[in-house]
């Protein structure tokens, strides 16, 4: 449930100078807190982060998200339903900045809901939960009186929508019956192929700016990177894993591509709109739990189309 840390086509986290970051900013610019790695010429390209530790903190999380899915796929709900608590300290910390204010309870009570609701029940369980937390959190806020009530309700609808609800598309995943487990692994392994690829091609080939307006350090060539990550992995993963045809595993890796860079550039314009660098410190190298999951919010959905539509 994680990836590299460093600005190319596959993830924007590099430091980002504003005047309002202060020693955190700072921080992350000491030599302590940077690999360095050379391109083809000698060059030497700083990542911006302490990538040993990225990577270390990488693999114990994927092995938490790996041993609760075998033998038992339904721990995997305890798994989500952190992350959506985690998830919510950290966007209320965030909008709270801008002096917008969470339904937290109401969120967190629902959100949690939402994992099981999703594995034993399915889609439409889930929708009917999610419907109905909707419905108390614009109550919860009615007792906060008109001023600001609309930014607090939008971001109710985005924080209820954007992380608990596209976590429990990986429920749908893990719960698919008979193979759902190797669902999420495939889903897992070509999400983080994309960054992966991005972030390596990005840093040692890019030069050419995607979006600089929103995330100044994705590349075209960290793009490319994605690409053929992603359809590499996306073809071993349904081959070996799923049964399918390999032509299916190549779609999915395109369309996950696609996904991935939607979600970095979501969570960057997010965090540039708030005014800060990352939304936590949870994880050493890697920032809060929102900036490892920005990726993958937004493929799990896609990738459970795509599954159930080709598989």
């Amino acid at each position: 449930m994680t990836k590299p840390s460093a600005g190319s086509g596959g993830g924007e986290h590099s430091p980002e100078h504003r005047p309002d970051e202060g020693s955190h900013a700072d921080s992350d610019q000491a030599d302590g807190q940077r690999f360095v790695l050379h391109k083809p010429g000698g060059e030497p390209v700083r990542t911006g982060r302490n990538l040993p530790v990225a990577i270390a903190s990488g693999v114990v999380l994927g092995a938490l998200v790996f041993f609760s899915i075998f033998p038992w796929p339904q721990l995997f709900t305890i798994i989500t339903s952190i992350a959506v608590l985690l998830g919510l300290r950290e966007l209320s910390r965030a909008f709270g900045r801008k002096d917008v204010r969470l339904a937290l309870v109401p969120l967190a009570v629902g959100g949690v809901a939402m994992q099981p609701a999703a594995y034993f029940g399915g889609t439409a369980v889930l929708l009917g939960v999610t419907a109905l937390t909707a419905v108390v959190a614009l109550s919860w806020r009615l007792r906060g009186g008109a001023d600001g009530f609309a930014a607090d309700s939008a971001a109710n609808m985005f924080t209820l929508m954007y992380l608990p609800f596209l976590l429990a598309t990986w429920q749908l995943l893990v719960s698919h019956p008979g193979d759902g487990q190797f669902w999420l692994v495939t889903f897992i392994v070509v999400t983080i192929s994309s960054d992966i690829g991005g972030y390596f091609a990005g840093i040692l080939l890019g030069s050419h700016k995607m979006a600089p307006v929103i995330s100044p350090n994705k590349t075209w060539e960290g793009f490319g990177g994605s690409v053929l990550a992603c359809a590499i992995a996306g073809a071993l993963c349904v081959t070996l894993m799923l049964d399918g045809h390999w032509w299916v595993g190549v779609v999915l890796g395109l369309a996950v591509v696609a996904a991935a860079t939607v979600g970095d550039l979501i969570e960057s314009l997010l965090k540039r709109d708030l005014g800060i660098k990352d939304m936590g410190r949870f994880m050493p190298g890697h920032g809060g739990i929102m900036d490892r999951m920005d990726s993958l919010l937004i493929a799990g959905p896609v990738v459970w189309v795509v599954l159930s539509l080709l598989l």
